[in-house]
């Protein structure tokens, strides 16, 4: 590695005409910042990945690299997500530098902290999480669905950072491991953990969305929920044997109670008890069979090898054809 590290700031964007042009000079202020102070090196880049837009956020992207040279960018030939554009993103410029820091294009996150993780990677810490300070901008709903979030995914086993999403800094080292991580739904929040290596965190107060609306609405947080759930921690499946157990012994104590009963002659009609045990069961075994079927579905995906996503363009290189 040279005296100062090569630094790719990759930032995923999906149908952003509105708001890239309003951020773009805010990330190359702090790209040139980091330049001028000496911290990075003169060859570090912003490298956009367009995750399959349906408007003009390609074009801006290539428009940006044509004028200045600290841009770069991919085009994904469909949309993929979120997580594997990120992926896609961290993975096309891990051999071209030597630290890299994610961030959304929206400008929620503060670009200022980035200078403050490049001091922790130069301090020795190989990943450097974005945190949030507190949620103070976030509804009520939304905060107290985040928490709620955190709190079940690490009591069922995944090492999450509490108020962490995707902002963060990972060194080159980090970067190879992750690449060995094959998933095909990839849970970025949890499997970077797990990777290991020196880390901290550093803490901010996150900003109003600058223009447009989230491209994060509820029913993709609870995908993005069920994904890291199911990925990460396979306690459901054993909450359910536990459960099971614990339903059929009840069932033992009511059967031997019924026959004693039967036998004592008390026995009478009971129509509404038995359709409340009927419909309770039979809920249990939906939700079960619910659970059952989401890692069961995940297998059928995972075991199939198909890539994470493919890029059909590179600003710098023209087109290409490259899976992973």
């Amino acid at each position: 590695m040279n005296n100062v590290p090569v630094l790719y700031i990759v930032i995923p964007c999906y149908n952003e005409e509105e708001v890239l042009p309003l951020t773009s000079p805010m990330f190359k202020a702090e790209l040139d910042l980091l330049i001028n102070k000496n911290k990075i090196s003169k060859n570090s880049k912003i490298m956009f990945v367009n995750d399959g837009s349906r408007d003009k956020t390609w074009e801006i992207i290539c428009s940006l690299s044509e004028k200045d040279n600290h841009f770069c960018g991919i085009s994904l030939s469909r949309n993929k997500g979120h997580q594997n554009a990120l992926l896609a993103g961290l993975l096309e410029a891990k051999d071209k530098c030597d630290i890299t820091i994610s961030i959304d294009c929206d400008g929620q996150d503060d670009i200022a902290v980035m200078e403050e993780m490049v001091d922790s990677y130069l301090d020795g810490c190989e990943i450097v999480y974005g945190v949030r300070a507190e949620r103070s901008t976030d509804t009520f709903f939304k905060r107290f669905s985040a928490q709620m979030f955190y709190k079940l995914l690490n009591n069922l086993g995944g090492e999450i950072v509490y108020n962490h999403a995707d902002y963060r800094l990972i060194g080159k080292r980090a970067l190879n491991e992750l690449s060995k991580y094959q998933e095909t739904e990839m849970f970025l929040r949890g499997i970077i953990p797990m990777v290991g290596f020196k880390s901290t965190s550093v803490y901010y107060n996150r900003n109003e969305r600058i223009s447009g609306k989230s491209h994060y609405p509820l029913s993709k947080m609870i995908s993005l929920a069920l994904k890291g759930i199911t990925g990460l921690s396979v306690k459901p499946i054993r909450f359910i044997a536990f459960f099971g157990f614990f339903v059929s012994f009840l069932s033992g104590i009511g059967i031997i109670w019924a026959v004693v009963e039967s036998l004592l002659g008390k026995t009478i009609a009971g129509w509404a008890s038995t359709t409340c045990i009927v419909c309770f069961l039979s809920g249990v075994q939906l939700i079960s069979l619910g659970i059952i079927g989401e890692y069961i579905g995940k297998i059928f995906i995972e075991v199939k090898h198909r890539p994470r996503y493919c890029i059909s363009e590179k600003t710098d290189n023209g087109p290409t054809d490259e899976n992973s």
